[in-house]
Formats: structure tokens, sequence, C-alpha cells
């Protein structure tokens, strides 16, 4: 169980990405004063569980009314997650990336700081995934929806902490962290795919 647990919670801090917020965070706040960047932290993680929240409770519902099948949702997610995983790896980097999002300096709370920065796309699929249905057992998904409450604080108080930790870290550390937590997430996205085929072939016999 509590094995478990904190596979569960290195998983979703790798597609969180925590770390990664802080540039995004520390750039789209920089015209404000402590107060004002506190609230923005604040405000932004809750709006970023929230959103996550939401898919946990209503995305496979959705899904399914379009129904759509166990297995395609889990190969197409994993899809999603695999390129997600890629473009941390091979791409600028979450930080950098996200940084060129900000367009309007006075309303970041929203976007990007809470998506896609906390509330990736990758993450709305990854807690999408681990609340299966199908597979999932009410206790299991409490728990994973509790898990992800955690790792979001955890998130929140990194960015109220953001200029102490780039300080310690630097851009370059974050960085490196964050392509780490690309592969770790690749790992996760390919399995996802491979169960999904393994269970549709099943289907077929």
């Amino acid at each position: 169980m509590v094995a478990s647990i904190l596979s569960t919670i290195f998983f979703l801090i790798a597609v969180i990405d925590p770390l990664g917020s802080i540039p995004v965070y520390l750039e789209a706040t920089k015209h404000f004063d402590g107060k004002h960047k506190k609230k923005v932290a604040i405000i932004a993680s809750f709006v970023a569980f929230g959103i996550l929240l939401f898919f946990i409770l209503l995305g496979q519902l959705i899904l399914e009314g379009m129904n759509v099948s166990l297995d395609a949702f889990q190969i197409s997610g994993g899809v999603i997650l695999f390129l997600f995983a890629l473009t941390m790896i091979f791409g600028e980097g979450k930080p950098e990336s996200e940084k060129h999002l900000i367009k309007d300096y006075k309303h970041v709370t929203i976007f990007p700081v809470a998506i896609p920065s906390i509330a990736s796309p990758g993450a709305i699929m990854a807690v999408v995934l681990m609340t299966d249905n199908h597979i999932y057992g009410f206790q299991h998904q409490a728990l994973t929806t509790v898990l992800v409450f955690v790792v979001v604080m955890l998130t929140m108080f990194l960015l109220l902490a953001a200029n102490l930790v780039q300080k310690r870290i630097g851009d370059y550390g974050i960085t490196v962290i964050s392509k780490i937590m690309g592969l770790i997430l690749a790992a996760y996205a390919v399995q996802s795919i491979l169960s999904g085929l393994k269970d549709f072939f099943q289907v077929l016999r």
C-alpha cells in the first residue's frame, strides 16, 4: 500500500512537474509585488486542482458518452502522454515553451500558470487514466484524488518559495529535472499503450 502511494505520488510529480512551473510563474509575475505574487500562486494552484478534479469526475463519462471504448482511450491517452513527454525531453523544455504563452501580464493566474503549467494536457490525461471506472474502485479513485491534491499543494508551496528554489537549483537544473520527468512519463505512456493493445487483441480472440 505504501509502495503504491509513493509510486503514484512520484508519477504525479513527473506529470505535473512542479519545478517546471517555477520559471513560468516567475516570468508571469515579474511585474507584481510580493503580495500579488502569493495570491497568484495560491489561486492558480486551486484552479488547477479544480480543473484536474473536473476531469477525474467527468472526463471518462464525457468520453464514454462519445462511445469511446476503454481500450481506445488507453491507447489514445498513452499516445498523447507519450507525445507530451517527448516535448519535455527533446523540446526547449516546459519552462521556456510556456513562457512564450504569456501575452498579457495582467491576467496570468489562469493562463498560463494554472493551465497549462500546472494542469497541463498531460496531467489531465494522466488523472483520467489513473481513475478509470472500469479498472479502479471508489477507494482507489478517492486516494488518487487526494494524492493529486497533495502534489498540487506541493506545487503551490514551491511557487511561494520560487525565488529561493530558482537561486538554489537554477534554470538549467530545473530544465534537466523536467527532462528526467519526461522520461518517466514516456515510460508510463508506453505501458498504457501496450496495455490497451493487449486488451484490444484479447477482445478480438
